[in-house]
This record gives structure tokens, C-alpha cells and sequence, in this order.
């Protein structure tokens, strides 16, 4: 499920060092690269910490900008304030489409909705622990914590966790809601438009549930039915809530 126009567009990536693991910038340079060219690489922080020494080797490595400020008051870090500014500065300077925020940090959270109402798109990458209203505010979020465990069936076909995912009635609501706005007459969804219904709705990503793709999120829930069709060039999923 994507949710970008144009493959060459430019993306800001500002990276909240004290809030944000280095060993995770694989996954977050390979999910932008699907979005645009991320022209703009700064990492944020008091790189006198010892605390931030593992960022080092990736900041050469993925020829990401170091930008220090030291701490102001102990306890306090200037390097937020300077990650707003910044972000501010480039949205009437430069020609930028998506920003991305690596951080978990609420205080943030008045900058994306202000990007946003200026059309811009911003993708969040954080943890689990990242604030609901942060999380929210964003284009799409994805959490840092587990991004490469996916859930596997078990030997009946099962996948594992599917009693815990038919509780969340946030989910299972978000989902119906989606199901009912895109289906027919005859209650069946192309899942395509589905998904963009769901999307456009907040930052909702299915790998955060352990899915790599929209259909196996629904193929996991026994409330929901899948069917495929094909055509000349490409087959076709489609889902219905089950009678």
C-alpha cells in the first residue's frame, strides 16, 4: 500500500539522535527510498555523549549531516529546537515533498500537523513507546522496535497472535469501515481502494501488526474473507466482511 504520487520527489530526513537506535537506518533509508531521493540527511544531537557513539560509523556511512548542539541546561537539549527550525527553514526554502521524523518524542507533534496542513507528507519512525497523538498526526508510522519479525503460521495455517488482533477494537473497526466504503452491491472490496480508505484515515501501517502486506492482515482475521481475480496484466485482491 503506497501512498506517494511521484517516485523523484525530495525527502528531508531528520533524525532525533537521543531518541532514535542507529542500528536501525537500513530499514528506514531502504522504506524512503520507495517514497523519493532523500537529498537532505541530518542527525540531531550532543555528539559530546557517549550515549550517541553508535551513531558515528553511520553518519559516514549513509552520508548523514551531523548537527551539534550542546546542552544548554542539564537535562535539557537544544537539539529538538533546532530540528523544528530547521524543518521550518526548508519548508519555505526548499523544494521538499516528504519529511521524515526518527524519533518517539511527542513534543514533535505540532510540527508534523503543520507540515501536513501544507500538503507535505511525513513519515515517522520511532517506538512503540512514541506517543498515540505523535504517532497519529503522521502520514504513516512505522515502529523501530520489531520491524524485521513477522508473523509466521503456525502448523494449521493459523497465525499466530489472531485472538489478540480480532480484541483490538480500534483495528477491527478501522477495517470494516474500509471494507463497507469500497464494497459493491454485493459486499466485496477491491483491496487497493481499501487500503486507501484505511490510509487516508491516519497512520495506519500493517508491518506494525506483522504484516508485511494489507492482505495478510485481513487473511489473518476470520471476520474477513478473501477472494483473488485475474485479468490480462495483474490479479486482483478483494475482501468482504464474513456473514
Amino acid at each position: 500500500m503506497t501512498i506517494h504520487n511521484t517516485a523523484e520527489q525530495s525527502i528531508a530526513l531528520l533524525i532525533d539522535s537521543d531518541n532514535a537506535p542507529a542500528a536501525k537506518i537500513d530499514f528506514i533509508i531502504a522504506e524512503l527510498a520507495t517514497y523519493g531521493v532523500v537529498n537532505i540527511r541530518r542527525a540531531y544531537g550532543n555528539w559530546k555523549k557517549s550515549a550517541l557513539s553508535g551513531w558515528e560509523k553511520i553518519l559516514h556511512e549513509y552520508a548523514i549531516q551531523p548537527i551539534q548542539h550542546f546542552d544548554i541546561v542539564k537535562g535539557k537539549n537544544a537539539s529538538d529546537m533546532a530540528l523544528l527550525i530547521d524543518a521550518m527553514d526548508m519548508l519555505y526554502t526548499k523544494n521538499v515533498g516528504t519529511f521524515c521524523l526518527v524519533s518517539s518524542d511527542c513534543d514533535f507533534t505540532p510540527l508534523v500537523l503543520r507540515l501536513r496542513s501544507d500538503g507535505k507528507q511525513v513519515i515517522g519512525f520511532g517506538s512503540k513507546k512514541a506517543p498515540a497523538p505523535f504517532v497519529a498526526s503522521c502520514t504513516r508510522f512505522l515502529y523501530l522496535d520489531d520491524n524485521d519479525k513477522k508473523r509466521k503460521p503456525d502448523r494449521k495455517g493459523k497465525v499466530a497472535g489472531e485472538n489478540s488482533l480480532k480484541r483490538d477494537t480500534k483495528l477491527i473497526k478501522l477495517l470494516r469501515s474500509a471494507v463497507e466504503a469500497a464494497a459493491g452491491e454485493d459486499g466485496w472490496a477491491r483491496l487497493g481502494p481499501v487500503g486507501t480508505h484505511i490510509q487516508n484515515q491516519g497512520s495506519f501501517d500493517s508491518r506494525n501488526y506483522g504484516f508485511s502486506k494489507l492482505s495478510g492482515l485481513f487473511a489473518a482475521i476470520d471476520l474477513f474473507e478473501m477472494k483473488q481475480s485475474q485479468s490480462a496484466n495483474a490479479t486482483s485482491h478483494w475482501v468482504r466482511i464474513r456473514s
